[in-house]
């Protein structure tokens, strides 16, 4: 028995293994179990020949006998198996570097080009669409909005996915479903056609792999997880830079669909790149509850809440009217209008980067965030000033530099709160949904403000006083919420 190996035919269960250790002199019994087919055969001959009926030989004889067949491998099987995460055994302690991790940052970076970096760029769109669709910019904002919206609320479930050891089904089904969304896109010719396709479906399928894919770059880091992530998130930057770029050289020559197209198969290649090299660390691991109430007695969390909410709002009807407004009231051209959306997510790539490394090291990311906060508040009131294409160009630059880095760090910022780490992903999940709301609501009442032409200059006065006065109060919501943790000192990190 002891020589039986992976090739035997028949079933053998750890339970015939122990009759076996046990019960050394009733060998009939395991063989009557291990071998039903002989059953009657066995059974008829007298007991004096039963060390003769079971040999180890013999039994390696019956496996090639024809009336013994195999079992079939289970093909499904071995390719769940590859797909999950159920055969690795816990590998210790992060490598915090090495060439498998920081594949993982490249691959992390890809992934939020495709995903972020999309949905920075939705400017272009936001364009595009009030110019040649019979529609108010607010009511074209809902596409956008629904798509921030979409994406932040299923990455509040879809970090799940890494905990059950599910990272790549995840990937490969919302890789699909965002590029089925991009496709479909091109083909929309009304706005309900693009709140679905765009909105809803490339929305869907983004939110499904993100959250998943940056919880499993920060597995491979420890002391260097803060650079780890900083760099990762430089990829919406550069998307948001980018996809217009491809806009505007597109969009002249071969029309709206095809260049539509044309970013879904880049889409197409750099989801595929992420999918052949970006593998999961970590076995699988029970997850915990969807939603920590207890969190939400925290004075702290539910103040960073609400002022970030605030914050978000205000800073995506940025993303997606500046270059309305270039076009509106400046009076720039379309293609200019675009390299000043260029220049505004591309200003946001070195001060990520910058901004991890501040906060990590000197002032922590709370105290980082307040400073933040209060910039971009800043920021909302000088574009009421702004009246030139040589003012504008300076404003997006010196702008996309705050916004960038706030959206750097907004996740440090809430994890910080919590001392305890298994409880990071929950309450940063649940976070994700809330903001996912004033995402959605941000950008449509902006154009809503718009409409009103309160203040003239096509109602835009109304909405950046709204911008301003909603960071400003997300700012000090931020303040109150350091100052009742750490107190009035300036010298804690926090």
């Amino acid at each position: 028995m002891a020589s039986m190996s992976s090739q035997d035919t028949y079933t053998y269960t750890s339970s015939d293994h122990e009759k076996e250790k046990d019960q050394d002199g009733d060998v009939d019994a395991i063989h009557q179990h291990a071998t039903p087919q002989r059953h009657d055969a066995d059974t008829d001959d007298d007991d004096d020949n039963d060390e003769a009926i079971v040999p180890v030989r013999d039994l390696t004889k019956e496996n090639s006998q024809p009336g013994l067949r195999k079992i079939p491998s289970n093909t499904l099987s071995r390719v769940a198996s590859r797909l999950s995460t159920r055969h690795i055994v816990d590998p210790g302690p992060p490598p915090d570097g090495g060439f498998k991790a920081w594949t993982q940052v490249a691959m992390g970076w890809l992934i939020c080009v495709v995903t972020w970096g999309y949905i920075n760029s939705f400017g272009v769109f936001q364009t595009y669409y009030t110019e040649t669709l019979d529609e108010s910019q607010s009511t074209i904002s809902w596409v956008g909005s629904l798509q921030l919206w979409t994406v932040f609320f299923v990455s509040a479930f879809s970090g799940r996915a890494l905990d059950a050891g599910l990272f790549l089904p995840a990937l490969i089904v919302g890789g699909v479903i965002q590029l089925i969304g991009i496709f479909m896109t091109s083909l929309c010719t009304n706005f309900w056609q693009l709140l679905l396709a765009q909105g809803l479906c490339t929305g869907l399928g983004s939110g499904i792999f993100f959250c998943p894919t940056m919880g499993l770059v920060t597995t491979y880091f420890n002391k260097k997880r803060g650079l780890a992530v900083a760099i990762v998130t430089t990829g919406n930057s550069f998307g948001g830079a980018v996809y217009p770029v491809i806009v505007r050289q597109l969009l002249p020559k071969v029309g709206f669909g095809w260049t539509v197209r044309v970013l879904g198969f880049v889409n197409l290649a750099l989801l595929a790149t992420a999918l052949a090299f970006m593998r999961p660390r970590l076995p699988p691991r029970k997850a915990g509850p969807v939603i920590e109430w207890r969190a939400l007695y925290e004075i702290p969390y539910d103040c960073v809440l609400i002022g970030m909410s605030l914050v978000f709002g205000g800073l995506f009807f940025s993303y997606y009217y500046i270059a309305s407004y270039a076009r509106e009231i400046i009076g720039m051209s379309y293609e200019d209008s675009l390299t000043l959306l260029i220049i505004f997510n591309g200003a946001g790539i070195p001060v990520r980067l910058l901004t991890g490394y501040v906060a990590d090291r000197f002032t922590g990311p709370l105290n980082t965030m307040v400073i933040l906060l209060f910039v971009n508040a800043l920021f909302g009131f000088l574009w009421i000033a702004i009246r030139s294409e040589g003012g504008l160009y300076a404003f997006a630059t010196f702008y996309g530099f705050s916004a960038g880095a706030f959206q750097c760090l907004f996740p440090t910022t809430v994890t910080s709160l919590n001392s305890d780490l298994s409880k990071n992903g929950v309450r940063l999940g649940m976070a994700f949904s809330i903001f996912s709301f004033a995402g959605l609501a941000g950008p449509p009442i902006g154009g809503a403000l718009l409409q009103t032409n309160g203040g003239g200059r096509g109602g835009y006065l109304a909405a950046q006083l709204g911008l301003g006065l909603a960071t400003t109060c997300g700012a000090l919501f931020m303040v109150a919420g350091r100052v009742y943790s750490q107190g009035w000192s300036l010298r804690i990190k926090c």
